[in-house]
Parts: structure tokens; sequence; C-alpha cells
């Protein structure tokens, strides 16, 4: 995968203009894919490896140079993972602004600490409660992933795929907060927050209360309690700059940051069809910051996949001829398919986008049945 995505982001840099546009989207979709890949295998390897490491650091009391640097790494490679994927999957869509290499650097800091606190708080009543720790880890798992899956995320093609690929989640959610659902996501953040720290809270006096006096001194005990409270804390702080200053979106508390656009659908248009609602491709310039200030992003969206945008539909007159452009018809209605069809359709709508922006030099468009609604809505935006 790394070679395929060097190689398609060479021939984005060696092939005509009309060509490099073509190359570069499938150099992104690639990258995409690898950076999710690299997640879930940096959770899977990585952070039981620093749980382990800082249970033996614990309980022997000591920490050896390798050790140090082994549980540095670990825990480095986890936080830079969930931001390396959130920059790569916002690059890899025109529906979403692009984050900025600041916001990059502080959700690093973000994932940091409050990864540290939690693998801290881990390791201390992992030294003591080593069985109890394995049935408060599994118990936690089983609980996370019975929530995602109740998200009813859309990742995979397959419902099967989708469960499994939720239960693989669930362990992200051991150590830390990771989004998979777009859609208003700041009460599902707040309510994961509040119950890590009272996990962390919970097993870090358990572990005070019954860790071996011989071995480790009341004020070396005092001090562990500190760094997992002050590391939260610190994680916290800026996961609140991230949201109230570096977001894509603009800060949290903008006037115009959220809400959905229009509450009800658009007049129709004069002469528009009356069979097909219809959206442009990703192949579509990215929106501007002018263009989004009002529009919802994944932060507090109304509508996950289709947003309307803030502008006004343009006039019909302005509007090239429906007969110019090709045409992908789709015969089935918008959103009311399963999750993991649609994300079937998707993956397969790409490359057949893809193919045509090639072969043709005008955008297809996308048609989808809608029996219910007489009317054409123009200016929607799609993630395909």
């Amino acid at each position: 995968r790394y070679l395929r995505t060097l190689y398609l982001g060479l021939q984005s840099r060696w092939q005509a203009e009309h060509r490099r546009r073509h190359f570069y989207w499938r150099m992104m979709f690639e990258s995409a894919d690898i950076s999710m890949l690299r997640l879930l295998e940096t959770f899977l390897k990585s952070a039981p490896q620093l749980v382990l490491q800082l249970s033996i650091m614990v309980q022997q009391n000591s920490v050896e140079p390798l050790q140090g640097l082994s549980a540095s790494a670990s825990l480095v490679s986890l936080a830079w993972m969930i931001a390396s994927y959130q920059k790569v999957l916002r690059d890899s869509r025109e529906d979403k602004m692009p984050m900025s290499y600041k916001g990059a650097v502080v959700q690093i800091l973000w994932h940091l600490f409050t990864i540290a606190a939690r693998a801290i708080a881990f390791a201390l009543f992992a030294s003591v409660f080593q069985l109890y720790f394995g049935i408060f880890i599994v118990t936690h798992w089983c609980i996370m992933t019975f929530w995602i899956i109740q998200g009813e995320t859309d990742f995979c093609m397959s419902k099967w795929e989708e469960i499994i690929y939720n239960m693989v989640v669930g362990i992200i959610y051991i150590f830390c907060w990771f989004n998979v659902k777009e859609g208003r996501s700041r009460y599902r953040m707040c309510i994961y927050y509040i119950i890590t720290l009272s996990e962390n809270a919970a097993l870090t006096i358990l572990w005070f209360l019954y860790y071996d006096r011989k071995t480790t001194s009341d004020f070396d005990a005092l001090i562990l309690v500190c760094v997992v409270s002050s590391s939260f804390a610190l994680g916290i702080f800026f996961m609140f700059i991230y949201y109230c200053l570096l977001h894509p979106n603009g800060p949290m508390f903008s006037p115009r940051g959220g809400g959905c656009i229009f509450r009800q659908r658009p007049a129709p248009a004069p002469g528009s069809p009356t069979d097909a609602v219809t959206s442009p491709p990703r192949s579509l310039p990215r929106t501007t910051a002018g263009e989004r200030d009002g529009a919802p992003g994944e932060r507090d969206s109304c509508v996950p996949v289709f947003q309307v945008r803030p502008c006004a539909p343009p006039a019909p007159a302005a509007r090239a001829p429906r007969t110019e452009r090709p045409v992908i018809r789709i015969d089935l209605p918008r959103k009311k398919y399963p999750a993991w069809d649609a994300h079937f359709i998707d993956r397969r709508l790409r490359k057949t986008i893809l193919a045509l922006e090639y072969a043709s030099p005008v955008t297809p468009r996308l048609q989808y049945r809608t029996p219910g609604a007489p009317q054409e809505v123009l200016e929607y935006e799609t993630t395909v």
C-alpha cells in the first residue's frame, strides 16, 4: 500500500494537467486507508505493550533506560496515529475543511496526555490486582463495543464485517476517544470522558489504598497519583484549545458554528426534473472558508452524509443544460438502504466517477430515485 501510494503520488506530479487530479485523489484514498490500518495496528500492539511495560516498572519501582525509551515510543506512536488519521481523513474529503498543522500538534498533545493518564492508571491497578484488571478491561471493552454498534457506523461493506470493525474500535475506546460516526459528537465525547475520569480516579484510588509499602514509598505513591491527575487535566486542556481555537470548522463557541442550515427543503427550481435528487461528486473544488462559515461539520452536523450548503441555489438560467454532463443513476432512494450497502455502493461509485472524470471533460452527477419527493433538491454535498 505504501508503494502504491508513492506511485500514485509520482503519477500526480508527472502526468499531464488533465490527469493529475485523477491520480491525486486516488493517492489520497490510499493514504486514508493506510492511516486507518496503522491506527488499528498501533492500538492492538503498542497500547498493550505500554501498559505491560509501565506495570513492570511500578512493580520493580525502577526504570531502565531501554524500558523508558520503549514506553515513551509506544505512547508517542499512539497519540501520533490518532492525530495523523484525523488529518489524512480530512485531507482526503472535499466536504471537510483541512486540519492545520497547529491543530494536528495540539491534537497530538491532547491524546498524548489523556492516553498517558489512562495507561498509568491501568498500570498502577494491574500491578496489584491482575485478575480484577482483566475483568475490568473485558467489561469496559464490551460496553464500548455495544455503544459503537448502537451508533450504526458505516465503515465496512457487510453487516458482520461492520460488527468486527466495531469490536476492534472498542479496543481503541479502552484508551482514548475516537469518533467513528458523523454527526453530533460533542455529547458522546463528554459522556466518554466523564466515564474515563471516573474509571481513572477509581483505579488510582484503589491502588493507593493497597499498594506495597515495602517497594514504594508514600512520597513516590503520591507523586504517581499527581501524575495521573495532572496528565489527564492537561489532556482535557489541550482538547479545549483544539476545539475552541484550532478546529477546522471554526471555534466551538462561534455564533455561527453549529446548527442546521436549512430546517426545511428549499423551494423547487422551475423546470427541474421531477424524479431525481442530484449531488455533485467529490471532483468539485474544495469548499472555501467563506462558504463553510455557517456549515455544520462532523463536530455538530445535522445531516451525517448529505449537507445543504449555506449559499442560495443558483438561478436556473445560470446552470448548464442537464444533458451536457454524464449522469450516474442509482435505482435506490437516497439514505434509505442499510449503512453497509451504502458504503459498498459509494466505494464503487468512487471508481466510476474517477473513470468518467478521466474520460470526460465535464463532471458527472448523481441521480437517486426519490418516490416521495416531487421536486429536485439542489446544492448537496456527498462523501462519495
